[in-house]
């Protein structure tokens, strides 16, 4: 119980507030709603700025590298093939409807949690010195693959979308 408490203490603050960010917008997705576009790709486009911030810090290591790389593009032909799911789109106002949905809090969560693991393994130095860091890279670049290849497939289907709500 000693080493949780010494990882949350040490665990920074910003830490916590992306966790809380990442619940409410989650939550937010549990009901059928009307968005902007911009409010949808928040959740992704921090994931993806995660996911390549551990890329820069590969430190030029072309094993790790490519790790990240494989990763990415596999979670990202995965994300464009499931798609972002039901919507609507209303061009006069440039929203999107979509229906509620437990998937977009489970993803969510379950994203940061691992990318946290990843990062507290590393600071913790476990594991043989060349298993974390590849491992590091893998989660994220699947991160980012996965969100870059959502987003991309979201656009897409906006801008494809025919439907126009009439009020």
């Amino acid at each position: 119980m000693d080493i949780a408490w010494r990882i949350l203490a040490n665990t920074p603050i910003w830490v916590f507030a992306l966790l809380a960010l990442l619940i409410w917008l989650g939550s937010l997705s549990l009901r059928p709603r009307k968005t902007q576009l911009r409010r949808l790709l928040i959740v992704p486009m921090v994931f993806l700025l995660m996911g390549l911030s551990r890329l820069i810090f590969a430190g030029g290591q072309m094993h790790l590298i490519g790790a990240w790389l494989a990763a990415a593009i596999v979670m990202a032909a995965v994300a464009l093939w499931i798609g972002p799911g039901e919507m609507t789109v209303d061009r006069q106002d440039g929203t999107i409807q979509r229906p509620g949905s437990w998937l977009p809090l489970i993803r969510n969560l379950s994203v940061f949690l691992l990318q946290y693991a990843v990062a507290v393994a590393t600071a913790m130095k476990l594991g043989s010195g060349a298993v974390v860091p590849l491992i590091g890279q893998l989660v994220s670049g699947a991160c980012a693959g996965y969100f870059l290849g959502w987003t991309v497939g979201l656009i897409r289907r906006y801008r494809a979308e025919t439907h126009v709500a009439v009020a």
